[in-house]
């Protein structure tokens, strides 16, 4: 655990009792703070109290006095579509607003660090797509080449939950929008973003709060390493903001698809190829295209990103290719779940959003598509670059005929159900195809979440195939 550092003493009121709202109340009472907590959900209540919490509504001005700090879970909004009362109220009493990830950033550092060899990093990562599997590699690497690392924020543990690191430990972290528009303090040694796409729009009011929030991440504490996606504008506009000129080598360029040229420090990925060039010469090449744990474009991406903060922790490429051909892979992420009769099975469950359903549409050459689900703003125009990837599509969700009525191109069928696509899929694939869940949709419609979603998929393949042995 990470001991909360400044708050001995004070009484600090916790919002939303989660993973990340538990974590930080137990960090915050072993930093001295006396916690009142609250979640409008019973149970949550239930369990606090259970380890010596107390509870108390926060939603009046009232029901702050004598508090100094309100620390809010990443899914209560803040600011829109509308403030949750007990944010409106911490306004009203002047009563800073921060999370887990502000406090972390805090009280990270400790003065035994003062004899250490090797002094402990932070390498952060955000953006729209792929964050998990770049912060999952990056982890995989520091722990294949026998150095600490501990995998944190928005995978794996809450960021309070990690052990306080040791002599040159690494500490991987993986942010949303939602995690770096509140912390009030972002100082990771080094900041990665991937990409940009339309996501989150209602919480961050439009595209343009949805970049800013991300965007917090570099300009709030100035990392000494900036490694940025510049496939968008808005990943070329922040290497524009951080670096001094052209030759600023404390940002790195990546880009996926892409030949990146320049004075700079540059890291891309053309036709299964990543390189790395730097001060106008190429200093290393990776054959990608047989990591089994990285197919696809979108993953040559998180490849490229990956590789550039390893860099920056002085690995040499040699040592960074050998790691990657160890990587397994993310569940529910371009996952291979099975493959027979010359059929693949591969799920994509976290492709919620229109650019990542893309991005695994174009993986692969010929695809039975299982999509559907609670639809995002902006309809499905999107995909329309992948479409010609599809051999045809079998739609589910309570909306599936609405939502088939929006692919241009190949055959829709509506199956609706999770078992029906993936049965008939399984019926009509050739060798040679790929039977893919992309979903490009929420799965709230019909499961609990994206994993609940892949898992069905999962069961649904193995029946499926052992139905067909």
């Amino acid at each position: 655990m990470i001991e909360v550092r400044g708050v001995e003493g004070a009484v600090v009121a916790v919002l939303g009792l989660g993973r990340s709202g538990l974590s930080a109340a137990r960090a915050l009472r072993e930093g001295g703070a006396r916690v009142l907590c609250w979640d409008d959900n019973a149970t949550a209540r239930a369990a606090a109290e259970a380890e010596g919490f107390v509870c108390r509504r926060l939603g009046r001005p009232e029901d702050l006095d004598g508090v100094s700090a309100l620390i809010v879970s990443p899914g209560i909004p803040h600011l829109y579509p509308k403030p949750n009362p007990a944010i409106a109220a911490a306004w009203a009493a002047g009563v800073p607003v921060d999370n887990d990830i502000g406090l972390f950033f805090r009280s990270l550092a400790t003065p035994d660090w003062d004899n250490f060899d090797t002094t402990p990093r932070v390498i952060a990562i955000t953006g729209s797509n792929g964050k998990s599997t770049t912060s999952a590699l990056i982890d995989h690497v520091v722990q294949a080449v026998g150095r600490d690392a501990q995998l944190a924020g928005n995978i794996g543990r809450g960021v309070l939950d990690i052990d306080p690191p040791g002599d040159g430990g690494v500490i991987v972290l993986e942010l949303s929008s939602y995690q770096t528009d509140l912390a009030r303090s972002l100082t990771p040694d080094v900041a990665v973003f991937t990409n940009l796409s339309p996501d989150h729009l209602d919480r961050h009011g439009g595209h343009g709060g949805y970049f800013s929030a991300k965007r917090r991440l570099f300009a709030e504490g100035g990392p000494d390493r900036a490694v940025i996606g510049v496939d968008e504008p808005e990943g070329q506009f922040l290497v524009n903001q951080m670096s001094e000129g052209p030759a600023d080598d404390r940002v790195i360029q990546i880009s996926s698809g892409r030949k990146l040229t320049g004075p700079g420090w540059l890291v891309f990925a053309r036709k299964g190829f990543l390189t790395e060039w730097r001060k106008g010469k190429q200093v290393a090449s990776i054959d990608l295209r047989s990591i089994a744990g990285l197919p696809g474009a979108h993953n040559h991406q998180n490849a490229c990103a990956a590789y550039a903060a390893l860099r920056t922790l002085g690995f040499a490429p040699r040592v960074i290719e050998k790691a990657f051909h160890g990587f397994q892979g993310l569940p529910h992420r371009s996952q291979l779940v099975a493959e027979q009769d010359g059929v693949r099975y591969v799920n994509d469950s976290k492709a919620t959003n229109v650019d990542s359903a893309l991005k695994a549409l174009q993986a692969f050459d010929k695809v039975r598509w299982v999509c559907g689900g609670l639809q995002k703003e902006g309809g499905l125009d999107g995909l329309q670059a992948g479409l010609d990837h599809v051999v045809k599509a079998y739609v589910i969700g309570r909306e599936a005929a609405g939502f088939a009525s929006q692919i241009n191109g190949p055959d829709a069928e509506v199956c609706t159900t999770m078992a029906a696509a993936v049965a008939k899929a399984r019926a009509e694939a050739q060798p040679g195809e790929v039977v893919l869940l992309a979903p490009a949709a929420a799965s709230f419609d019909q499961y609990d979440n994206f994993e609940q979603r892949g898992d069905d998929f999962m069961a649904c393949v193995h029946h499926a195939l052992s139905d067909k042995a």
